[in-house]
């Protein structure tokens, strides 16, 4: 289950520190580019409830993290309509556009 509160939305709070807020749909390279930047999101983690991630499978991103991934050229497409509106702190809107689906 995504989002920060486990709920299946890309919803915020003050708890919420990394600010998950960009649904992204996973890709090969957006995989890659996260595991080598330390946050290894297709190893499944069964002790965590975690199955891994696959590409087309959609999941609440740290807005700084798809900013940082589109600065590298890797940024995953974007399901524009279940973004949070906070991730605009972070991300410009024309960015987002281009990568929605």
């Amino acid at each position: 289950m995504t989002g920060w509160y486990r709920n299946g939305c890309c919803e915020t709070g003050g708890d919420d520190h990394g600010v998950h807020t960009v649904c992204a749909i996973m890709t090969d390279d957006f995989l890659e580019f996260s595991k080598s930047k330390g946050n290894d999101l297709s190893t499944p983690m069964p002790q965590y409830n975690f199955p891994g991630l696959k590409p087309g499978d959609k999941w609440c991103l740290c807005a700084m993290r798809w900013q940082e991934a589109l600065d590298h050229g890797m940024a995953p497409l974007v399901d524009l309509a279940a973004t949070h509106m906070r991730t605009l702190e972070f991300v410009d809107l024309d960015d987002l556009k281009r990568f929605a689906v």
